[in-house]
């Protein structure tokens, strides 16, 4: 039953990631992006299945974004760490600290290496956006959440 539960929370945590990031397209591609969906990088807190679900998301999220296998290898990886390093976060306040700097850093590199725009520039833009999501969208998700864990995140 508990690699079940596992299972499905990964897989739906991957599903909602992929529609969100492709619903709002417009806005989570690119060189200023801001990916609603990233807002979800605090569900590692929770359970985590969230690892994952995150990653497996990303990957479908950019094979549609079109960027090519730098985009969907290093992009997804990206998100593979900042999910393992959230789980890991020793206070709430924190979880929303590693996909900032870890996609800020890493997509940077992407869009640097894609756009041949200024690396500086493209860390910061994504940094950016990844503040809007995480903590303009995920913490108060986070704070939502807490209040139906033991209901949402059974294990």
């Amino acid at each position: 039953m508990k690699k079940t539960n596992f299972l499905v929370q990964a897989a739906l945590i991957g599903a909602i990631y992929a529609v969100i990031t492709i619903v709002f397209a417009p806005i989570s591609y690119g060189q200023v992006q801001v990916r609603i969906s990233e807002a979800l990088t605090i569900l590692p807190f929770f359970t985590p299945a969230a690892i994952p679900g995150l990653f497996i998301g990303c990957i479908i999220a950019n094979i549609y974004g079109g960027q090519g296998m730098v985009d969907i290898v290093f992009g997804s990886l990206a998100t593979l760490l900042a999910a393992f390093i959230s789980y890991k976060m020793p206070k709430k306040w924190m979880v929303p600290i590693p996909p900032i700097i870890v996609n800020g850093i890493v997509v940077g590199f992407i869009l640097n290496y894609l756009y041949q725009l200024p690396l500086l520039i493209m860390i910061a833009w994504v940094s950016l956006g990844q503040i809007i999501a995480c903590y303009g969208l995920g913490y108060p998700l986070m704070v939502i959440l807490e209040k139906y864990r033991a209901v949402l995140f059974k294990n």
